[in-house]
């Protein structure tokens, strides 16, 4: 019986073959390093669009503030009431009142009473309202435009804002009506803060 001697493969074939494992072993290190960095940027984008729903929801509820303040009449005199000012607050370089941003400071110009509460018990709104004159004890339409900061146009027509007795007279005349604006600060979970601001006009009541 005749056998056949099996012969060892070449040094050389042996050498390819262990080659070809380690690249197939670094190819899947750089597929695994894709994945997971592809995972990290869809968990980044979710979140950030998580995020900004979760604060374009604050400033919706922020709209109530704004709301109540628009239906109430404002007189000449400061009003704690409503957390009104008759000349503008300090603020700071982004405009938003350090009344909204120091307790103390927002005890001299409304109460904690005045707070609303929002969808849920954990989203807290405050505000303030600032008639933007300079003269505190003045009417706007004494104080004219010099004093006040007053609407560029008449939103409904010439004849918008005449009324009787405006500027001393006794009939019909312009009358200057004040800017009011309304700045809010919304408390929410996780500590986030969000601050809007807008201004509206209606006459001033004695």
């Amino acid at each position: 019986m005749n056998l056949t001697a099996i012969r060892p493969l070449p040094r050389a074939r042996r050498r390819e073959r262990g080659a070809a494992l380690l690249i197939a072993l670094v190819v899947l290190v750089i597929l695994l390093a894709s994945g997971v960095a592809v995972m990290r940027s869809m968990n980044s984008s979710l979140t950030g669009a998580g995020n900004l729903a979760f604060r374009r929801d604050l400033v919706n509820q922020a709209e109530q503030a704004i709301a109540k303040a628009v239906k109430v009449s404002y007189p000449v005199a400061a009003s704690k009431d409503n957390n009104y000012s008759t000349v503008p607050l300090a603020a700071n370089a982004q405009g938003i009142p350090l009344a909204l941003l120091d307790d103390t400071q927002f005890a001299a110009v409304g109460k904690t009473t005045n707070d609303l509460t929002g969808a849920t018990s954990d989203v807290k709104i405050r505000y303030v309202v600032e008639r933007l004159c300079i003269n505190d004890t003045q009417t706007a339409d004494l104080q004219g435009k010099e004093g006040c900061a007053t609407p560029l146009s008449n939103p409904a027509g010439g004849s918008a804002q005449l009324r009787p007795g405006g500027g001393g007279g006794g009939g019909l005349a312009y009358v200057t009506e004040p800017i009011y604006r309304v700045s809010a600060r919304v408390l929410g979970p996780r500590n986030t803060r969000v601050f809007i601001q807008s201004t509206f006009t209606k006459p001033e009541t004695d």
